[in-house]
């Protein structure tokens, strides 16, 4: 038996990277997930690669039409209770540098896209009988970088979403929470066509608690734990994945064991 067996689930940005890494784990415990993306031949490649399963729709998440057929796909194939809102784009700026255009860019995806598709499956879910919404922020929604404005703002919106949804939706038994990964090993941290890092991959995290770079399936377990029953009683909160990044730095002019 699988952790995810009777759930369906729709992946936003699972043509790659963690959304990629997340779909293969949600359709090894027994899901049949929808693999939502606008990079439509890796799509449908990681579809085909996982089998009947996996199911590939291009879908920009800023367009309200593309969640009604995302959403109706996955009604379409059992009860439609899990939602990953993954997909993101990251842009680096200073702010006298960026243009209100840039900073939007950024919002549509990152913000304006988790809102649609958490309105959009609602109704959905309720008839399912209850679900589960897995909003990916980002360490960055937790402090801040010069030059992540955008990025950072975005981040921090989607937890003040997330808390706003677990209160309306809890009632219907619609769970609503934030996985906030640090550092991740994919094509955002310029991983190329690498599988594991090396030294000068995690060479910036040499003075975390964990001195190295996250992998995506240790953010996709994060997800599968909350997106199964045994985060039954999870809601509106935080789920930090991040090599201990938020918990400080250390410090080689201090004591250390």
């Amino acid at each position: 038996m699988g952790r995810l067996d009777g759930k369906v689930a729709i992946i936003t940005g699972a043509a790659r990277g963690m959304g990629e890494t997340t779909a293969r784990l949600f359709a090894k415990e027994g899901a049949q997930v929808v693999i939502g993306d606008v990079l439509d031949k890796e799509g449908q490649a990681v579809a085909d690669s996982i089998g009947e399963q996996a199911h590939y729709l291009h879908l920009d998440v800023t367009s309200e039409a593309d969640w009604q057929k995302a959403v109706a796909l996955a009604s379409s194939l059992g009860s439609y209770n899990v939602l990953v809102n993954n997909a993101a784009i990251l842009y680096y700026a200073a702010i006298t540098e960026a243009t209100p255009d840039d900073y939007l860019k950024v919002i549509r995806v990152n913000q304006l896209g988790p809102y649609i598709g958490i309105r959009e499956s609602f109704a959905a879910m309720k008839a399912a009988g209850g679900g589960s919404i897995i909003n990916i922020s980002s360490i960055d929604g937790l402090q801040s970088k010069n030059g992540l404005s955008a990025y950072s703002s975005t981040k921090w919106a989607l937890r003040g979403l997330t808390k706003s949804a677990a209160l309306e939706y809890g009632p219907h038994n619609i769970r609503v929470n934030t996985v906030h990964p640090g550092g991740v090993f994919t094509a955002m941290h310029a991983a190329g066509d690498k599988t594991e890092p090396n030294d000068d991959d995690n060479a910036f995290y040499v003075n975390h608690p964990l001195p190295r770079v996250g992998l995506p399936i240790e953010i996709a377990n994060m997800s599968l734990y909350l997106a199964s029953d045994d985060s039954s009683y999870s809601t509106g909160s935080e789920f930090i994945v991040d090599g201990g990044w938020n918990a400080g730095m250390r410090l080689d002019l201090l004591p250390t064991s």
